[in-house]
């Protein structure tokens, strides 16, 4: 399977995805962090993707994206940005609508 197959299919099968520097338990910059906090508040189900550990995806996703940098949320298969557009639209009310229309949220 190549790298976009691979990316491809974390996007298919898992309506939130969050590619990342570490873990939700240890993440590895303030950014990534960040994004793990707001999706902890809003209640989200997500998959995160560890991009220190596939250096190839890493690389793969700022082509696969056109984004540069990391975090990289996305809902539904679709980019919805890195931790300063999630941070706006947590503020705004509309990542907490997003995700529960993805059906991404625990009870």
């Amino acid at each position: 399977m190549s790298v976009v197959e691979r990316i491809k299919d974390q996007l298919e099968n898992n309506q939130v995805v969050l590619y990342m520097k570490g873990s939700p338990d240890f993440p590895q910059c303030g950014f990534s962090g960040q994004t793990v906090q707001i999706l902890e508040a809003c209640h989200a189900k997500y998959k995160h993707v560890n991009i220190f550990e596939d250096p190839e995806l890493r690389e793969a996703l700022k082509e696969y994206s056109s984004w540069p940098t990391y975090p990289q949320l996305y809902i539904g298969g679709e980019l919805v940005g890195g931790c300063d557009i999630v941070i706006g639209l947590y503020q705004k009310g509309e990542l907490a609508k997003m995700l529960a229309e993805a059906g991404a949220v625990a009870e």
